[in-house]
């Protein structure tokens, strides 16, 4: 279990302990990213715990440009169905278009984690079903979560990072 010490009640609601990505390659990225923390940061229900250093990485898929990629480490009280939907209107405020997969985006956020709960729904797969062999993601969230505990496969953060490729993954720095 992941434990934490903000999981009182605060009116009646228990705190979860989650964890997103947050990604863009087109725009502004590195404002993007931190409007787009400020953003959640300031949505009831959720206050931002962590955040990793913002990392570049190469695009999955065609060629585009280069990715800025974080996780952040939120404390939510409310349920996963609902953050999904807060992370979605987000997106969609800081322009994102879903046109396909693998496409340059202005700003991308996956929810990964919810406390130890495994969920598997049409439109929402808990823990993320992709990110476990993502070096974008776990090296990040390896940053600020080394020993979650993740619930599928019972290994923490920072032992799974150990099984996938980090060469293109280069901590940002500014330029």
């Amino acid at each position: 279990m992941n434990s934490h010490p903000r999981q009182e009640l605060e009116g009646g609601k228990q705190y979860k302990r989650s964890a997103i990505a947050l990604g863009s390659n087109i725009g502004d990225s590195p404002a993007i990213l931190a409007a787009a923390l400020e953003t959640l940061a300031q949505t009831p229900g959720i206050t931002l715990e962590s955040q990793s250093s913002w990392y570049k990485t190469k695009a999955v898929g065609p060629p585009q440009p280069d990715y800025l990629n974080g996780c952040a480490i939120l404390q939510v009280t409310m349920p996963p169905q609902a953050l999904l939907a807060t992370l979605l209107e987000i997106e969609h405020y800081f322009g994102r278009v879903r046109h396909g997969r693998w496409e340059p985006r202005t700003l991308d956020l996956d929810l990964l984690l919810y406390d130890d709960l495994i969920l598997v729904q049409p439109s929402l797969q808990i823990p993320h079903p992709r990110m476990r062999e993502r070096a974008f993601v776990l090296v990040p969230l390896a940053e600020i979560a080394p020993n979650w505990i993740e619930p599928v496969s019972h290994r923490a953060i920072q032992s799974l990072l150990q099984e996938v490729n980090c060469s293109d993954v280069q901590v940002w720095n500014g330029n």
